[in-house]
């Protein structure tokens, strides 16, 4: 299992666009990808789930992926969270 802890600084944090990025980003990895905020545990394979989280901008998250593509999932979130979403 890998993990990292992400601060959010898009304007509109995961909403719709982003959480669909996130997803599409992820979705064929072989990793059980979890996205961890305010005591929850979020699939982060779900666009609905990820959006009723409700994670705005400057809110702090931590990603854990596991499985045999883990390192490539963690990456995949790490791009897309750094660069504001603008792929």
């Amino acid at each position: 299992m890998v993990s990292q802890s992400f601060r959010i600084t898009n304007a509109i944090g995961i909403h719709m666009k982003p959480a669909e990025m996130l997803v599409s980003a992820i979705k064929d990895l072989d990793a059980e990808t979890t996205v961890h905020f305010k005591g929850m545990d979020i699939n982060a394979k779900s666009i609905m789930i990820l959006m009723a989280a409700c994670i705005r901008y400057g809110d702090e998250i931590e990603v854990s992926c596991e499985g045999p593509d883990e390192e490539m999932a963690l990456q995949a979130v790490a791009k897309l969270i750094q660069s504001e979403f603008e792929q």
